[in-house]
């Protein structure tokens, strides 16, 4: 995957940090995601009150020959083995709240995620950080038994101690991966993808076939084996790395040079806070982020109640979207690498390429998701394409932040997540009021389209005033040397 400078036969310990990040990341998510397809399953099934008499006929047949299917079969869309006594009458506003609950508190540890990153180290801190909120996700069951609003506090809780862990992984990328590779290597966050496209699946056959408590018994499995994995294997930086080859470890501290302090240094918290590039990315993030998460959230709910699909069946549909995703954005960084290798594109429109993608190019595709009306192939086709093309954010805005300040990398991604984190909150209280008893298409497609305008704003905007280039605050002390023709910008 990356430069070859290993032993030789061995691989080199970048290829190895990557897979533990990607394998980190999906179960990031797996732990993140798992109550979105669990709640479809934990409510009790109700008549719908439909209050627009438009509800397309054709998804009411839909219903009505699944629900034909279902009774022939014997296979209920709430699972097999507990009594309804264990299912719960939460409302749409209610179910709102807890898919929304994860992100309340998310926001307030992005910034001290990367302070903690450079005091602690990613190792410890993106491991507890990851690990714990795995544990957690044993006690789900219990809290909801006991009160929907107990599972809102340890939904909140869990996203509390989980909003560490992406800042924190920007520390570490600035300290392993020389400026060429790292589109590459921000590809391993899309391992958040993968996480979404085997959660959805995984968790609607657990439910098929164990009932919805299954599922966060096996993702707190899965979470606590990759803790221990990840805490023999990872280090901080080469030069802590006890295996490293001496060769990978001077290509790698070469490839840096001196953009990256070997201490600390004091955050230039002025210089960032009023940088154009940065306010740039964040934007481009909040973008990508309301689209990706209303998909990513609403998706199940979304094909149950629209196109009448069954919890295998949503599972195995919402998570396909992701999987493409991890495609494109490997597809995206060889092609953003390539043409930095060649000089074929400057640093900022490579960015800028990825950007629009992202942005732009899911916008278009959400859209065509909300007149999709209840053609169930346009909307697997226009929901898997808008959520595929939202990879390219790792060669975009993501590795944008690392190429304008490395030193500063996991503070600026936890400023962008602590802004851009608001519409995993804001999206699910929005659709809960839009479809509350009024599950319809029009409602939906409300729902979209605020979807897609948050997109193609933030693309535009990114275009006409992104910059990728290494900013001057970087090295606050002094100019130093900069290696890989990349220039400064005061900016």
């Amino acid at each position: 995957m990356f430069q070859h400078v290993a032993h030789k036969g061995c691989m080199p310990e970048r290829d190895i940090l990557w897979y533990l990040v990607f394998i980190g990341f999906a179960v990031n998510y797996m732990f993140r995601l798992n109550v979105n397809i669990g709640i479809v399953s934990m409510v009790k099934n109700r008549p719908l009150k439909l209050d627009n008499t438009s509800y397309s006929s054709v998804c009411m047949e839909s219903q009505s020959s699944l629900t034909s299917y279902n009774s022939s079969t014997n296979v209920t869309t709430i699972g097999l083995h507990l009594s309804d006594e264990l299912r719960f009458d939460w409302d749409e506003k209610q179910q709102g709240l807890i898919l929304g609950s994860f992100f309340w508190l998310f926001w307030t540890t992005q910034v001290p995620g990367g302070l903690l990153a450079q005091r602690y180290g990613t190792k410890l801190v993106f491991g507890l950080t990851n690990g714990i909120p795995c544990l957690l996700s044993f006690f789900i069951p219990l809290f909801a038994r006991a009160d929907y609003r107990a599972l809102v506090f340890l939904r909140a809780l869990q996203g509390f101690i989980a909003g560490t862990t992406w800042p924190a992984m920007h520390h570490l990328a600035a300290n392993w991966i020389p400026p060429n590779e790292r589109s590459k290597f921000v590809t391993a966050y899309m391992g958040s993808s993968v996480g979404a496209a085997i959660t959805y699946p995984l968790c609607g056959f657990l439910i098929k076939w164990f009932d919805w408590p299954s599922i966060y018994y096996v993702t707190g499995v899965v979470g606590v084996i990759w803790f221990i994995t990840w805490w023999l294997l990872v280090y901080d930086s080469p030069a802590e790395h006890p295996h490293i080859s001496e060769k990978e470890k001077t290509y790698i501290l070469s490839k840096l040079g001196e953009t990256v302090a070997e201490k600390n240094l004091p955050t230039p918290w002025k210089e960032v806070l009023l940088s154009r590039p940065v306010w740039m990315n964040i934007l481009a993030q909040w973008g990508n982020i309301w689209g990706l998460f209303t998909l990513m959230t609403q998706a199940p709910t979304y094909f149950k109640y629209i196109h009448g699909w069954d919890i295998t069946m949503t599972g195995f549909l919402s998570g396909i979207p992701h999987l493409t995703r991890v495609c494109f954005a490997v597809l995206m960084s060889f092609l953003g690498d390539y043409l930095l290798r060649k000089d074929f594109m400057s640093r900022t429109n490579v960015r800028k390429m990825a950007a629009a993608a992202c942005t732009i190019g899911q916008g278009l595709f959400t859209l065509g998701l909300s007149f999709s009306g209840c053609n169930a192939t346009a909307a697997i086709v226009f929901s898997t394409v808008a959520t595929a093309v939202s990879g390219a954010v790792s060669t975009g805005p993501l590795a944008s932040f690392i190429d304008i300040s490395p030193n500063f990398a996991s503070v600026m991604l936890g400023i962008s997540n602590m802004i851009s984190v608001v519409p995993g909150f804001i999206s699910p209280v929005i659709v809960g009021y839009l479809t509350y008893q009024n599950q319809t298409i029009e409602q939906w497609q409300l729902v979209f389209i605020i979807s897609s305008v948050m997109l193609l704003v933030a693309g535009f905007l990114y275009i006409l005033f992104s910059s990728s280039e290494l900013q001057k605050w970087n090295t606050p002390t002094e100019r130093k040397h900069i290696p890989e023709n990349q220039e400064l910008n005061p900016k």
